[in-house]
């Protein structure tokens, strides 16, 4: 009689639960979190702790140690020039397609496409893609240099989204971020500076800023479509990629991560997405969001300088008071 009692009170509790509300958001599919890297600005020139051949050989090392099969390399190839510097950048590029990455466009020299027309967009973007196609390991896809799209310009937009159809190259969106690139001029600012760092609180704030990056997109992600996509991160050819990203990718693993290769995440139907909004820049999470018309805030919040430079300075230079 009391295991009959007990029974009849327990499911009483479970018919009386209250569901979660989900008013106004899609329905949610239950997925593993999966995410790809990605690299821009290859070949970067050298930061504050390695040499160029040191980062490439550390980034590879690493990445194969942690059992990162594929990652995807944008290039700027305007910036490898025919003398000494350049045909060692090139031999880093082969050493990083011998380990199993691939090669995608960055166009030729890095311009905003705010600021130039899409014809001179569009002819970096060929300048570019005809010297890839010569490459091992090249993939049709084309990284927007700064996430810039065109801006409130919709016919430029049009034009250029037009334009990479026809030459049948797909946008190779991110969906999370963290601003490495910014991390990174700090500590070339500080090293010039002369400026004491404290490496394992640098190491602590690009890991937890990459691993919320990627949390605060997914679960964006979430909101907007219902599911989980397969993402992909937005990271640059730095030293402190190099000598951080297995610390990152342990982080994310033990936060649920799968890390996947960019093919796999490139494949997920949301990188065809056209999103139509009033200002065409940022990752595609901000922007299908914004489509939604989800509030804000739609982007990660250490990704507004304001919030990044004071935790740099309290972190790393152990000055002053961050967030």
């Amino acid at each position: 009689m009391i295991r009959l009692l007990l029974f009849i009170a327990a499911l009483m509790l479970v018919v009386r639960a209250d569901p979660v509300s989900n008013a106004g958001a899609a329905p949610v599919q239950a997925a593993a979190k999966r995410i790809a890297f990605s690299f821009d600005d290859v070949p970067r020139g050298a930061g504050a702790f390695l040499s160029e051949d040191e980062r490439t050989a550390k980034l590879i090392a690493v990445l194969r140690s942690r059992g990162v099969s594929q990652v995807a390399l944008f290039l700027n190839p305007g910036r490898i020039d025919n003398g000494a510097a350049g045909k060692a950048a090139m031999r880093r590029i082969r050493a990083y397609v011998a380990a199993g990455n691939v090669l995608a466009n960055h166009t030729w020299l890095h311009p905003h496409l705010s600021k130039v027309t899409a014809e001179e967009f569009l002819d970096q973007v060929d300048k570019a893609e005809a010297w890839l196609a010569r490459q091992p390991g090249h993939r049709a896809w084309l990284r927007f240099p700064f996430l810039d799209e065109g801006g409130p310009d919709k016919a430029k937009v049009a034009a250029v989204r037009a334009g990479l159809a026809a030459r049948g190259i797909r946008n190779g969106h991110v969906t999370a971020e963290a601003s490495d690139w910014h991390i990174e001029g700090l500590t070339i600012a500080a090293k010039k500076a002369g400026k004491p760092m404290d490496m394992q609180g640098l190491r602590d704030l690009y890991v937890e800023s990459h691993v919320q990056a990627a949390d605060f997109a997914d679960q964006l992600a979430v909101k907007t479509i219902g599911r989980s996509p397969a993402h992909v991160m937005l990271l640059h050819e730095t030293d402190i990629a190099a000598l951080f990203i297995g610390d990152l990718i342990d982080a994310l693993r033990r936060d649920g991560w799968e890390i996947i290769t960019p093919d796999l995440a490139y494949a997920d139907p949301i990188y065809l997405s056209l999103p139509d909004v009033p200002w065409t820049n940022g990752t595609l999470s901000e922007q299908m969001a914004w489509e939604k018309k989800l509030p804000a805030p739609r982007y990660y919040d250490r990704n507004d300088l304001k919030i990044a430079d004071p935790l740099f300075a309290e972190r790393v230079l152990h000055e002053g008071a961050g967030k």
